[in-house]
């Protein structure tokens, strides 16, 4: 058994390693904390009533609150189990927010001892490397024993030039330095810890006692029901959660497995799972085979058993397969139809090539023959008068599109003659002489794939031919919507009905996703089309829109059509009395394409538009020293942790800014090459160029947004980039995020867990990240959640300037335009199709509320749904006898409802609610309600 060591410092065993995994992904997910079982009635210990009250203090510097029933549970521990359970929990908690590393920045004394010119500071290191020699005096000062070397990188510095007390890496190449070395020196000024404000973050939460370790097993058994119900693919930390909730199921006791698994990649996932372990091979393969429903499926699974990538985008080599599963995927394949065999590996054909090998299909041709004649179809393999070929051709005739062209070839003395037969021809045909010569046939497996007769159809216009084709595959009649609009022009009404009998049959993403393209494409549009292809990265391509505009009639229809589809679908969920709605969800967007999001401290969908907390007040010096001063207001600090490992080596991660005007033209940028941007608008805290672990490495940038607006700037684009070209994955670890700080410059620890709102990692074979993008007028931040392209070295802001103004102006526009569905409005449909009563909760406070009027259709209703059109309230702007308290349904911006049990809920900042008590919903759930049943 291995010992490795925890965040927190403790050590811990690979035995253990998942129970803490598990324990993190419960209080992330359910804000729940599971203690062991005590025997007697919980009662209070005396003796841990001070402990506790400590580390409800601790969480409160974290922005976490102890439930009254977590409080309890934790006080009839015993001194030393409340000890080992509080620093589990406060572990986890660290973890969490990234406050268990070091984050000592370049300038320790930052934001005050941040250079205000930046030239004049890289004169004076470039001076000292290119001109100083040891036992001279300093080239800067003309000072006389003050120069020496410092470890490890060896540069000669000057100690009294460059102040040891505020450097923490060499000020020359900024390198870190060895703790050890005697130019770091103690900072004489200590920052001072007086808080203004007590304020606790907009994400805090209210954790919740979940029970004794029994009832955290039941708790990952319905967060394991609810990933494996998903239709779309998860995200990366999804799916580390999903191998962490698979830990505690059985794989010989199935009862868990349900029948239908809806997420390709997630099945792929769950399945290579239940094959792992050797001693259980054989009682979980017939489960296995009988959710194999497509070739693709086969393929997912052999990806992942490789140790590959279930959603194909990078194919792994295919590793052995043991006899047992290959024959098992063989019966799999074999009893699948060949022509949709073959139209399904042809999307994969070097992948599935590879696979062929690892599978030996022709080996088993006698008793798998449609899977040997699918094979033999997509590599186009010869048959001849073998066995195989015998097999293959008994396969085709007996299979409707599959034909295999045979040519006949007569040997009589040194005469040869040719000729061609079809599939299943006994004879030679006319013409050539048979008699005294030896008869041999050959022959090609043809099949005439369902993509090429769709392809075809479209290149020659043929609209009806072409949409009773895509019918068949109802996922790709949305997907080609637009396109078939267009084709058909005015005259769409047989795409419009074959839309409608489609939809029925379609995903919940794929249903959204048509709705936000089509509808976006009534209104005049920009002349920018947005692509997010399906990769390993969150990489956007942006090109020109050259397509006609959609004909007004047809899509109108095809409009009406979808969004119909969404609440038919939201109304099959069954009814509910009062449905509660937040407009602050209004700027939300639905989740997509979240196998490429990154795990977030806070989990918001790509594109999703929110308030920043209040940084109207400037943030400069604090002039009176009291902190109370109008200088000393909020400041926006972003921040970036990475750590190298033994394959990165030496890495230089950058926390860079670039900030635009109103017509995204490039004004500034705040990074190493420029560290202060309108003085105090935009501050940061020195470039570190190695992060040896295991201290790593820390970047700040402080934003007042206010003096940021004085100097013309409109938007602000967050970016990471990597100076020498190494990607995030090599490294050991790389997180950033974003807080919010109440304390004036010179206050407050640096890295303030209590006031992180965001933290997420850095994933993935990119290069440069595009996180975040701000509204510096609106006081708004979009979340991004993008990679850029880049290429070479040295990166920085300068250089790809054009490309994130580009990125940041399209990204922008596409979800302000209505092209991807909100969230809020998704929320209003599904609460207008169930509930009778809907209350809408605004930002100031108040509230409105709408009641379905006789009559009324659920799209009627839905779009009355904040809209002045209300039910009559009373004088004090409040609805006689409506407890909001009472909702069955919520989509909240914050928690702050005490809510029923049983009650389902979304929330983006839970707060106090229990997942005990309620059903907690994320925002991936909100979609995948709509799935089909």
């Amino acid at each position: 058994m291995t010992t490795t060591t925890r965040p927190d410092g403790t050590s811990t065993d690979d035995a253990n390693d998942d129970t803490h995994g598990l324990a993190l992904a419960l209080l992330l997910r359910r804000g729940s904390v599971y203690l062991p079982a005590v025997a007697a009635v919980p009662v209070p210990v005396p003796e841990s009533l001070a402990g506790v009250a400590l580390l409800e203090a601790d969480l409160l510097e974290r922005g976490f609150l102890l439930s009254a029933r977590l409080r309890q549970a934790f006080a009839a521990r015993s001194p030393e189990a409340l000890a080992a359970a509080g620093h589990a929990l406060l572990a986890d908690v660290d973890e969490a927010l990234g406050s268990d590393r070091d984050h000592t920045p370049l300038f320790r004394r930052f934001p005050e001892s941040t250079p205000g010119n930046t030239g004049r500071y890289f004169v004076n290191r470039m001076l000292t490397l290119l001109f100083q020699h040891p036992h001279q005096p300093c080239v800067l000062c003309g000072t006389v024993g003050t120069v020496h070397a410092v470890s490890p990188c060896a540069h000669l510095v000057c100690r009294s030039c460059f102040d040891g007390s505020d450097f923490s890496a060499c000020p020359i190449c900024h390198r870190i330095l060895d703790a050890d070395d005697p130019f770091l020196r103690p900072s004489s000024r200590p920052r001072l810890t007086f808080r203004r404000r007590q304020a606790l973050p907009s994400r805090v939460r209210v954790l919740a006692y979940g029970g004794d370790f029994a009832a955290r097993a039941e708790a990952a058994g319905e967060e394991l029901r609810g990933l494996l119900a998903r239709t779309a693919a998860l995200s990366p930390g999804e799916t580390d959660d999903l191998v962490l909730f698979l830990g505690t199921r059985d794989r010989t006791a199935l009862d868990w497995l349900p029948s239908d698994l809806p997420g390709r990649e997630t099945k792929a996932r769950v399945l290579a799972w239940l094959l792992h372990a050797p001693e259980h091979r054989a009682a979980a393969l017939p489960a296995v085979t009988a959710r194999l429903d497509t070739a693709t499926d086969i393929l997912r699974l052999l990806a992942v058993l490789s140790g590959g990538d279930p959603g194909l985008v990078s194919m792994a080599r295919i590793a052995p397969v043991p006899r047992p599963v290959r024959r098992a995927l063989l019966t799999a394949l074999d009893a699948l139809d060949p022509v949709l065999d073959v139209a399904d590996m042809r999307r994969h054909r070097r992948a599935w090539i590879r696979a062929a090998h690892a599978l030996h299909p022709f080996e088993y041709a006698d008793r798998h023959p449609r899977a040997a004649l699918a094979v033999a179809a997509l590599r186009g393999t010869g048959l001849s008068d073998d066995r195989l070929g015998a097999a293959l051709r008994t396969a085709a005739e007996a299979t409707a599109g599959v034909e295999v062209t045979t040519d006949i070839e007569v040997t009589a003395g040194a005469e040869v003659t040719t000729g061609t037969a079809t599939a299943g021809a006994a004879d030679v045909p006319d013409g050539i002489d048979r008699s005294g010569g030896r008869i041999t046939r050959f022959g090609k497996v043809t099949v005439n794939a369902w993509g090429h007769r769709v392809e075809t159809a479209l290149a020659e216009r043929d609209i009806p031919a072409a949409t009773a084709l895509l019918s068949q595959r109802p996922g790709e009649l949305l997907r080609r919507l637009d396109h078939l609009l267009r084709l058909a022009g005015p005259d769409g009404r047989v795409v419009v009905d074959a839309l409608a009998a489609a939809l029925p049959r379609v995903s919940p993403a794929v249903l959204l996703s048509a709705l936000g393209a089509v509808r976006s494409r009534r209104r005049p549009g920009t002349p920018l089309r947005v692509f997010f292809p399906k990769g390993g990265n969150a990489r956007v391509y942006v090109s020109e829109d050259t397509r006609p505009p959609l004909p007004a009639g047809p899509a109108e229809d095809a409009v009406r059509a979808l969004t119909a589809e969404v609440v038919r679908r939201a109304a099959a969920q069954g009814p509910v009395g009062l449905a509660v709605v937040d407009s602050g969800l209004d700027g939300m967007i639905a989740p997509f394409t979240e196998r490429t999001a990154s795990r977030a401290l806070v989990t918001l969908p790509r594109g999703s538009e929110l308030p920043l907390p209040n940084t109207d007040t400037h943030g400069g010096p604090d002039t009176d020293g009291t902190g109370s001063g109008p200088a000393a207001g909020k400041i926006l600090r972003l921040f970036l942790h990475w750590m190298e490992s033994d394959t990165s080596g030496r890495t230089d991660l950058d926390l860079s800014l670039a900030l635009f005007d109103e017509r995204w033209e490039h004004i500034g940028t705040c990074d190493y090459t420029e560290l202060r941007f309108a003085g105090t608008g935009a501050v940061h805290s020195g470039d570190l160029t190695s992060a040896p672990a295991p201290r790593g490495a820390s970047e700040f940038i402080d934003l007042d947004l206010a003096r940021l607006a004085e100097a013309g700037a409109r938007y602000a684009v967050a970016l990471v980039l990597s100076y020498n070209n190494v990607p995030f994955t090599e490294l050991g670890e790389a997180f950033a995020g974003f807080m919010v700080r109440d304390e004036p410059p010179g206050h407050g620890e640096i890295f303030d867990p209590r006031t992180v709102e965001q933290r997420f990692d850095l994933t993935g074979t990119s290069r440069a990240c595009v996180p975040l993008l701000l509204d510096v007028r609106a006081r708004t931040m979009r979340w991004l959640d993008v990679v850029q392209s880049v290429s070479g070295t040295d990166h920085a802001v300068h250089r790809h300037v054009d490309k994130v103004a580009l990125l940041g102006r399209s990204l922008n526009d596409l979800f302000a335009s209505g092209a991807r569905v909100g969230l809020g409005e998704l929320a209003v449909w599904q609460a207008a199709a169930r509930a009778g009563t809907v209350v809408v909760r605004h930002t100031d406070g108040s509230a409105s509320t709408y009641r379905r009027r006789e009559g009324e259709g659920i799209l009627a209703f839905a779009a009355r749904i904040g809209s002045p059109d209300q039910d009559p309230m009373d004088v004090h702007g409040q609805d006689r006898g409506l407890d909001p308290a009472g909702a069955e349904l919520a989509f909240l911006v914050r928690g702050d409802i005490a809510l029923a049990g049983g009650s389902q809920v979304y929330a983006l900042h839970p707060a106090g609610l229990d997942a005990d008590a309620v059903r907690l919903l994320t925002a991936t759930d909100v979609v995948n309600a709509l799935a089909v049943a």
